[in-house]
């Protein structure tokens, strides 16, 4: 399991495999192409990991295609809190989620 945070240190996700979750513990994305940009459960771009922890939404991501649709992962369990990551630089062209903004996408 890695943790993921925001550029304020707040935990939003989580990864699993190639599955993402938010801090719920609810599916809202994965990652199809083995590298660390994810998509949502209707195949648009979502964000990417950054510094191993790190996640945000790249500004004008290119599309690279439908990536499919990998199957429901089945309940995560109870992922824990991993607590404040601290401060970080957000990257220049990126957009930081909240908490609230990765909730809304479990339906």
């Amino acid at each position: 399991m890695k943790y993921l945070f925001n550029s304020s240190g707040n935990w939003i996700a989580f990864k699993i495999d190639s599955y993402l979750f938010n801090s719920n513990a609810n599916w809202i994305g994965w990652f199809p192409w083995d590298d660390e940009h994810a998509v949502d459960k209707k195949g648009n771009y979502l964000g990417s990991i950054f510094d191993n922890d790190r996640f945000y939404k790249i500004l004008n991501f290119p599309y690279r295609g439908y990536p499919g649709y990998p199957g429901y992962p089945g309940y995560p369990g109870y992922p824990g809190y991993p607590g404040y990551a601290g401060y970080s630089i957000r990257p220049q062209n990126t957009k930081d989620y909240t908490v609230e903004e990765l909730k809304k996408l479990e339906n």
